[in-house]
């Protein structure tokens, strides 16, 4: 079994910086695709970025593109989302997600992750 621990959420002023933090414990990590996707009230779930474990490709959210970064040190067993330029826009609840490297599944589909962490609160103020 594989658990999924963020961290790095908090209150943070429009056009400030957060970096969420994201920690498995169980299986080999660098075997795994890895995904970050949000959660604003009273909306669904939503692609934020993305990496295969082949760390060949990234994707990421139109909506984020230039602003996020996401990385990973398979060592520490932990994938980062580096946020720069938060706009109020981007509140919601960050969630880590991670999933057997499959790629006839696309990164940003939630039915590639099989493990989800617990979620992590990002409030921009304006």
């Amino acid at each position: 079994q594989v658990q999924l621990v963020e961290s790095g959420g908090g209150l943070v002023q429009a056009g400030g910086s957060l970096r969420l933090s994201c920690v498995a414990s169980g299986r080999t990590f660098s075997t795994f695709d890895l995904g970050w996707f949000r959660q604003a009230p009273g909306k669904a779930r939503e692609f934020v970025a993305g990496d295969r474990r082949s760390g060949s490709s990234t994707l990421y959210a139109d909506s984020v593109k230039g602003r996020f970064t996401i990385s990973r040190d398979n060592a520490q067993k932990t994938v980062y989302l580096q946020m720069n330029s938060l706009k109020p826009e981007d509140t919601a609840v960050y969630y880590c997600a991670a999933g057997t490297s499959r790629l006839f599944v696309p990164i940003s589909s939630p039915g590639l992750y099989d493990y989800w962490g617990q979620g992590t609160q990002v409030t921009v103020s304006s």
